[in-house]
């Protein structure tokens, strides 16, 4: 797709990929997921689970260590994460594939329990967390990284409600990087062609000059 070869030029002039993906994984990441929107309650406990395991670490470090994250924890089943004991809390923690920390651990246990209380309120996880954004993504128009929130009102409603239905590691900042990751919100700047790909509005000046933008005519 004309988007991606685009995308993988960084140096291009007219429309670079947002500049936090300049490396592997991170490129594939962005042009392949970041922001898609997810409605698949497996992958959104799957992206609840890692952004939690983010805190005070980078993206990158978390990304590399996604496969591993995968076998360790069953492939983000949360029915089977729920039932783990402390036997399998000490395995995890033996697991140089992932992020050792105790807390951590032991929060993607609880939170598993969480998520499938959650699941049968609502009839699936997807219901309940996409109400925070009136059920369909937010279309941001950023022009620099220095723009992008680290938290915003509707974040900040959900990380109130996760924290009161007994969910751990959902401050914030933590649950407006979720809704990046699953696509929530569009926050690839309006200079990345997956802007206009997830939906973002495309400038005049874009559509004139843009490979992107030739190619969709």
């Amino acid at each position: 797709m004309p988007w991606l070869q685009l995308g993988r030029d960084v140096g291009s002039s007219l429309m670079p990929r947002c500049p936090w993906a300049t490396t592997e994984p991170a490129i594939t990441y962005h042009d392949k997921e970041w922001g898609v929107p997810v409605h698949d309650d497996r992958l959104l406990f799957e992206f609840l689970i890692l952004e939690g395991a983010q805190a005070g670490l980078s993206s990158i470090t978390i990304l590399k260590k996604r496969n591993a994250y995968r076998k360790a924890f069953d492939k983000f089943r949360p029915e089977k994460i729920a039932r783990y004991t402390a036997r399998d809390v000490e395995r995890l923690l033996g697991n140089d594939g992932i992020v050792r920390n105790r807390l951590k651990i032991t929060a993607a246990i609880h939170n598993a329990k969480a998520f499938l209380v959650v699941g049968k309120e609502f009839k699936t996880f997807d219901a309940y967390l996409w109400n925070f954004v009136g059920d369909k993504p937010i279309q941001n128009r950023w022009q620099k990284m220095t723009e992008v929130p680290a938290r915003t009102a509707e974040s900040d409603a959900m990380s109130r409600d996760l924290l009161r239905r007994g969910f751990k590691f959902v401050g914030s900042t933590i649950c407006y990087a979720l809704m990046q990751a699953v696509g929530m919100v569009n926050d690839h700047l309006v200079t990345c062609p997956r802007h206009a790909e997830l939906g973002g509005v495309v400038r005049r000046k874009w559509r004139s000059h843009s490979v992107f933008t030739r190619h969709q005519k």
